[in-house]
C-alpha cells in the first residue's frame, strides 16, 4: 500500500519555481517505484504577492502549512522589495510559527565538482552543520531610540535559552549517533560572548556525557572558518548558534562547489519541516532555463528522509552524485545543459539506478 504525503510547494521568487518544478518532477515520476505518493499543493507566498497585495503570511497560509507533512521551498527574495521584509515576514515567521528549531546543512563535495580548496577531495569535505534556528541575534529582540537623528541608538539582542540550546545540542548528538558519524564540534565564541556561549558550552558538555561513544571538540567560530578552508576533513558534525551557523554554512557552500549544490532543511522533528536550496532567488536568471536544480533536488532528498523514506532519499542522493559527475562543466561553474535537462538526468539515474 502506497504511503501518501501531503507536500506544500512554495516556489517563491526568481528562479525558485524552476528548481522546485524539477524537484517535483523527480518525486512524482519516481515515487511509485518506492511505494510512495506525493500530493502537492501550491502556495504563492513571495515578493510578487507582497507587491500586489501587501500580504506576507496569512491565516490561510498557516492553515496550509498545518495540513502538510512537509514544505518544499524554492527561494524568497525580490529585487523590488526592501531587504528584510520578506526574510523577516515570511521565512523567519514560518520558522518560528512551526518551531523549526533546527537548520540542518550537509556540506558535501560531490565527485566531479570542483572546490576552490587546493588538493581537497570528496573524502575531505563531508560534514554537517546543525544550527539553532529560532533564537540568538535572529530572535528579533531590540529596537531604536532617537530614530533618524544623529543621536540614534540601535540595539539587537542575542537571546539564548537553556531550552532552545539543549534541544539543539541533543538533536546534534542524536543525528551523529544515527548517521554513522563520530565527532561533534561546538562552534562558539566563549572568550568574548562570555555569558551566552558559556551556557552553550556547559550544556554541550553535559549532553556529551550521555554519548560517551561520540568524540567532542570545541573551536571558536573564527578558528572554524580558518580550518574549514585549511583542513575541512577535521569536521564531522558542527553544532552552533543561529548567527554563526548562518555564516559558516555559506562558507560551506563555497567549499562544496557553490550555491547550486547546497541544500538545507528547517526542521521540527515533531512537526512540519521546510526544505530548500540555499542559493537564493537569482532573479537575473529567471525563466532562462540555466539555473542549477541539484540543490533543490537535494533538498527534496532531505525531505524524503525526514518523512521516513531513507532508501528513497539515499537513491535520490546517489542519482544527484552521478549527475554531478556527468556534468563535467560544473567544474567551470556552468552546467552545460538546461535546468530541465539536469532534472531529467537525475530522474533517469534514479529510475535506472542499477544500470
Amino acid at each position: 500500500m502506497n504511503k501518501e504525503f501531503n507536500i506544500l510547494a512554495l516556489p517563491g521568487d526568481g528562479t525558485g519555481p524552476e528548481v522546485v518544478n524539477e524537484a517535483i518532477k523527480v518525486l512524482e515520476k519516481s515515487s511509485e517505484k518506492y511505494g510512495s505518493k506525493f500530493k502537492f499543493t501550491n502556495n504563492d507566498l513571495g515578493g510578487d504577492r507582497y507587491l500586489k497585495t501587501g500580504e506576507l503570511v496569512t491565516n490561510k497560509d498557516i492553515d496550509q502549512f498545518k495540513n502538510s507533512d512537509a514544505v518544499l521551498l524554492g527561494a524568497i527574495g525580490h529585487p523590488d522589495v526592501k531587504p528584510g521584509i520578506l526574510e523577516q515576514g515570511i521565512l523567519l515567521r514560518l520558522r518560528k510559527e512551526f518551531d523549526q528549531y533546527i537548520n540542518l546543512r550537509p556540506v558535501i563535495l560531490y565527485p566531479g565538482v570542483d572546490t576552490p580548496l587546493v588538493d581537497k577531495s570528496p573524502e575531505d569535505i563531508n560534514f554537517v552543520v546543525v544550527r539553532e534556528n529560532t533564537e540568538g541575534l535572529y530572535a528579533g529582540a531590540g529596537g531604536y531610540i532617537h530614530y533618524g537623528t544623529e543621536n540614534e541608538v540601535a540595539t539587537q539582542e542575542s537571546i539564548n535559552s537553556y531550552y532552545a540550546i539543549h534541544r539543539c545540542i541533543k538533536y546534534a548528538f542524536e543525528y551523529t549517533k544515527n548517521n554513522n558519524r563520530k565527532k561533534i564540534t561546538l562552534c562558539a565564541k566563549t572568550n568574548v560572548l562570555t555569558y551566552a556561549h558559556d551556557l552553550w558550552e556547559r550544556i554541550f558538555n553535559d549532553v556529551a556525557k550521555e554519548y560517551p561513544e561520540i568524540d567532542t571538540d570545541y573551536a571558536h567560530v573564527d578558528a572554524v572558518c580558518m580550518w574549514m578552508v585549511k583542513n575541512p576533513e577535521w569536521f564531522d558534525v558542527i553544532v552552533t548558534d543561529n548567527m554563526f551557523g548562518d555564516i559558516i554554512t555559506d562558507l560551506g557552500a563555497m567549499i562544496q562547489g557553490g550555491m547550486g549544490i547546497a541544500a538545507g532543511g528547517n526542521i521540527n522533528p515533531e512537526g512540519t519541516s521546510m526544505f530548500e536550496p540555499i542559493g537564493g532567488s537569482a532573479p537575473k536568471y529567471t525563466d532562462k532555463n540555466v539555473i542549477n536544480p541539484l540543490a533543490c533536488i537535494g533538498a527534496a532528498a532531505m525531505m524524503v528522509k525526514e518523512l521516513g523514506e531513507e532508501q528513497y532519499s539515499e537513491d535520490i542522493e546517489n542519482a544527484i552524485i552521478k549527475t554531478a559527475i556527468g556534468l563535467e562543466s560544473l567544474s567551470a561553474g556552468k552546467m552545460g545543459m538546461g535546468t530541465s535537462e539536469v532534472g531529467d538526468m537525475v530522474l533517469n539515474y534514479l529510475l535506472n539506478k542499477n544500470e
